[in-house]
């Protein structure tokens, strides 16, 4: 069996996040279909219908908006079979370009924090492995030929606690990545190869990483629509200020399940053990 390392990103355009961050979840292969099955029973039971009918993919800058908060604040908690009611009604008056009512705005915003502590909760019950590398959007890209061919350094290192993983698992994996643009998707192939092609710990880490990504379209992939939920909150609530990840006014509250604890991980480099490394257990 092996694993799968979803991959999304987080905060690169520059406009509102705090870092840039590259990371997703891994699954084993045994418990992806569980998890692909307990989103989909979590999607109807949170919003009365399939989100992909309406144009809309579940998105952490989605799912955790300010304006959700707000909405879901501004009644009661409702019972499942009327949130999902007046979800659908929220859904379908957004086709028509009409204006929900107050309950609609309200049930949505429920329905939307429901999801997202539902993700969290299911990617901890299928044992789910969350990486994240994080670097402030203050960094400029410097214009050198290495910054254009060669893997950058906080994606390096993201790698080598996915094969800290396989290595102790004893499992291959694989990557499988959100697909956004085709030519930028090719320079990144391009530059992972390089790494584990050319380099000798590259290519050490190629004897459990699959160094061949498979993309695809998020709006078809809960596990990428989870990975991103996943790094949206890591950006916004994960910090170690020992390490420069400082606290930041964060525009919305981020759910208690997102990071809960930690699983050590063992590092091997070359038959030398070293001490734990954390990666956040789901």
């Amino acid at each position: 069996m092996s694993w799968l390392l979803f991959l999304d990103e987080s905060g690169h355009d520059h406009r509102s996040m705090p870092y840039e961050v590259r990371g997703g979840a891994a699954f084993h292969a045994s418990a992806l279909w569980p998890f692909v099955q307990d989103m989909q029973r979590l999607e109807l039971a949170a919003f009365g219908t399939e989100l992909h009918q309406f144009r809309i993919e579940l998105k952490g800058s989605k799912l955790l908006n300010k304006d959700r908060f707000k909405w879901a604040a501004q009644g009661p908690a409702m019972p499942d079979e009327e949130r999902r009611k007046h979800c659908r009604g929220f859904l379908t008056k957004g086709l028509e370009k009409k204006p929900p009512s107050r309950n609609e705005f309200t049930a949505y915003g429920q329905a939307c924090l429901e999801m997202a502590t539902g993700i969290f909760q299911s990617l901890r019950d299928h044992q789910a492995m969350l990486f994240a590398a994080a670097i402030p959007c203050t960094v400029t890209r410097p214009a050198t030929y290495e910054a254009e061919d060669f893997l950058r350094k906080d994606q390096v290192f993201l790698f080598e606690r996915y094969f800290y993983l396989l290595e102790q698992e004893k499992q291959h994996g694989l990557l499988v990545m959100d697909e956004v643009d085709k030519a930028e998707d090719r320079r990144f192939v391009r530059r992972l190869e390089a790494y584990f092609r050319r380099t000798q710990t590259g290519r050490y880490r190629s004897s459990w990483i699959v160094p061949t990504p498979f993309f695809v379209s998020s709006d078809m992939a809960y596990p990428v629509q989870a990975a991103d939920l996943a790094i949206y909150c890591v950006n916004w609530g994960f910090r170690l200020p020992a390490r420069g990840l400082r606290p930041l006014a964060c525009p919305t509250p981020v759910p208690k399940p997102c990071i809960r604890r930690r699983a050590g991980v063992r590092r091997v480099r070359h038959r030398v053990r070293a001490g734990p490394v954390h990666g956040q257990k789901r």
